[in-house]
């Protein structure tokens, strides 16, 4: 979805910068997205554990929080960057804010980007 969403929405242009920053432009787009959930508590760049996770959702009626990592994937290795980025949420301790809040599931995803293409990999911890 968030695929057919950048091929629709952005042009090539958009990501004509220096490698550094490629990944803020898709990490912009997703808070944009995110923020239109009156009920969702999104903040960008949050410390969590041992670091500061892209982005940190909680729903806190229903005590789900989400954690995602976004990359940019240079030569589209989509999936590599994928698995990078959902080992930087475990590595780093990302989930251990939610945990300790009491949330009772906390979703992870890891997303890639390049270009017009993503890939996201998903997991839930109960």
């Amino acid at each position: 979805m968030f695929d057919e969403y950048l091929k629709r929405t952005i042009n090539i242009r958009d990501t004509f910068v220096r490698k550094p920053t490629k990944e803020n432009f898709y990490h912009g787009i997703m808070l944009g997205i995110l923020g239109f959930k009156t009920d969702w508590y999104v903040k960008s760049n949050r410390e969590a554990g041992d670091g500061f996770s892209d982005i940190i959702i909680k729903i806190e009626d229903k005590g789900i929080g989400m954690i995602i990592e976004l990359k940019y994937a240079e030569d589209a290795k989509l999936s590599a960057k994928c698995e990078n980025a959902m080992k930087q949420i475990e590595a780093t301790g990302y989930a251990s804010e939610l945990k300790d809040a009491g949330f009772h599931k906390i979703l992870k995803y890891g997303i890639a980007c390049y270009k017009k293409k993503c890939k996201v990999i998903f997991e839930e911890e109960q």
